[in-house]
């Protein structure tokens, strides 16, 4: 099946682009599906959406992620009503735990049990959106109402329904997973998923995390594609972002992206990354990354390499690519390459 085509805006660096609106009216022009934003501890991923919405007409406006420690879910919940009701349905709320270190060290909550907060936030929202009756959640990680003898209470708290009626009450929402229970959550609850690293070549890591998915369930997958002669040159930045989660991201112990490759297969590979990063010999750890890997994980070289290597992607369960062009030329060819 044809893959559908997103634009991965992500977050800014220190200013914003100055081409943010430009891009997003060539992608639409283009046939890009979707226009994706995320947040990390800078720039939030809500407002360029309502800036990009204000001034395109046809493309999904899409989180990739938000992260759920940033705001209760009722707020995200209010910002996402709003921003759909604005955009006419283009909405599209994807959001994640995050990891430890940006949930602690950031936002000052605790990281304690991602799944089950995951669990009790995706519910709110869907109470909230559904606004069938007052919003109540009585699990102990987002108590709603604020119980009467927790700390700091007055005991006045009472259920509430959103004062605005949701556009729609199907808003579709998605999860950002990599840990087999994680994505077997985003299965049973959600639209959709976007994976981190994605091989359509090694599709039984994931085949049993997502076997009771629903019909139209979408999986949206971050794939960095860069249309080159030369595949060697190509691949360093994959190399170096691989490099980065695997070796660089978390601790030694707990690393989620150093334990979902080595569940791919490269578990070797793994520890060799991480052990030359950590020890901070990062260009090393950078050529320790396998070209197998890039290679599964990307779209790396010529046209025709890439068109080749396309059909894994569209006979796997994926059903789109998020892709970052740094450039206008790369918008036009990656539309060009994937979409005909």
């Amino acid at each position: 099946m044809a893959m559908k085509l997103g634009l991965m805006a992500g977050y800014w660096g220190a200013m914003p682009p100055p081409d943010l609106v430009s891009v997003a009216q060539q992608a639409e022009a283009l046939g890009y599906w979707g226009y994706f934003t995320a947040e990390a501890w800078g720039s939030d991923a809500f407002t360029p959406l309502a800036w990009i919405g204000a001034q395109t007409k046809s493309i999904k406006l899409g989180t990739a992620i938000i992260q759920i420690s940033a705001r209760t879910p009722t707020s995200a919940a209010m910002h996402a009503l709003t921003l759909d009701h604005l955009s006419k349905g283009r909405l599209i709320l994807g959001l994640g735990v995050s990891g430890p270190q940006v949930v602690e060290g950031w936002y000052g909550r605790p990281f304690s049990k991602p799944l089950a907060r995951t669990r009790e936030y995706i519910s709110i929202m869907r109470q909230v959106m559904a606004r069938e009756a007052p919003v109540m959640n009585d699990g102990p990680h987002y108590p709603i109402p604020y119980p009467a003898d927790a700390i700091g209470s007055w005991g006045l708290g009472k259920p509430l329904k959103p004062i605005t009626h949701p556009l729609r009450s199907d808003i579709p929402i998605f999860l950002g997973a990599e840990g087999p229970k994680n994505v077997k959550l985003a299965a049973e609850l959600c639209d959709g998923w976007y994976p981190l690293f994605y091989s359509p070549f090694r599709e039984k890591v994931y085949q049993e995390s997502i076997a009771n998915r629903p019909e139209g369930f979408e999986i949206l997958c971050p794939v960095s594609m860069n249309v080159t002669n030369d595949l060697d040159s190509g691949r360093i930045a994959v190399k170096q972002n691989i490099a980065l989660y695997v070796g660089g991201m978390g601790s030694r112990d707990r690393n989620f992206h150093n334990a979902l490759v080595a569940r791919m297969g490269f578990a070797d590979a793994a520890k060799k990354i991480q052990d030359l990063y950590l020890q901070g010999r990062k260009t090393e750890a950078v050529a320790a990354v396998p070209d197998k890997l890039v290679d599964e994980v990307s779209l790396v070289g010529p046209k025709e390499m890439i068109r080749d290597r396309l059909a894994a992607w569209e006979e796997s369960a994926a059903t789109g690519l998020l892709v970052w062009p740094k450039t206008s030329d790369d918008l036009a060819t990656f539309a060009e390459v994937v979409l005909g």
